[in-house]
């Protein structure tokens, strides 16, 4: 029993997607996005659950990316979905254009393929990881909520359409990032991860919800950082 608790964990982040999913459908948008960090929970305790027990499963390893799929693809794109049709501007946009939200979920699927084959990933990431992208979208009903400028881009129908088209380039670049999965609590070994995870604590403290986006360009800072001290 207690082997098979990596893979419970895994399928608990599925279900939080699927709950998030429902959520997001009838418009309760923060919410879903409670639901996907809900789901990040898990996805980070499956890994570590496995790790601690020793398991290195091929099933555990491809339901991951089955329930990521769910929870961080197609999640975020119906929420984007019910931002685009309230845009500003929805009244003259095309009756397609909504849908240009599942755009995310495919780069997704192709984001987690291939992090599933590409053995150069095994100590850091090639390209934002998954749960990154969609923990941006969380934001973004935050966001809107800001006064000026900040608000007024993501209010918009071509700044939700420009969040597509980043976040997707993004998951498939070929960027190296900091892989977030610890191997072990050693500070010096993980030094930019514990370095992430404070500013993050600070960042949420002071912006709430709507510091997520800068956590994520500070992940990427901090990542080039990394790859710029080891040349």
């Amino acid at each position: 029993m207690l082997l098979s608790l990596p893979n419970v964990i895994t399928c608990l982040n599925l279900f939080s997607g699927c709950v998030g999913i429902v959520f997001a459908f009838n418009g309760d948008l923060k919410s879903a996005g409670y639901a996907i960090l809900l789901a990040a929970f898990f996805d980070f305790f499956d890994g570590l659950a496995a790790r601690a027990l020793k398991i290195n499963s091929a099933l555990g390893k491809e339901l991951d990316s089955l329930a990521d799929v769910v929870s961080f693809g197609f999640l975020p794109s119906v929420i984007i979905f019910q931002l685009i049709g309230t845009s500003t501007g929805s009244e003259q946009q095309a009756s397609w254009l909504p849908y240009t939200a599942f755009i995310l979920t495919i780069f997704s699927a192709l984001r987690l393929a291939k992090f599933n084959i590409d053995t150069r990933q095994s100590d850091s990431f090639i390209g934002l990881p998954v749960p990154s992208s969609a923990l941006v979208v969380l934001s973004i009903p935050y966001l809107i909520e800001q006064p000026g400028f900040i608000g007024d881009i993501f209010q918009s129908t071509a700044g939700l359409l420009v969040l597509i088209g980043v976040l997707s380039l993004l998951m498939i670049s070929e960027l190296p990032l900091i892989a977030l999965k610890f191997k072990s609590l050693d500070i010096q070994k993980n030094a930019y991860q514990y370095t992430l995870i404070i500013l993050s604590i600070i960042f949420f403290a002071l912006f709430k919800f709507a510091a997520i986006g800068l956590i994520i360009v500070t992940y990427i800072l901090l990542s080039v950082l990394k790859l710029s001290t080891k040349r």
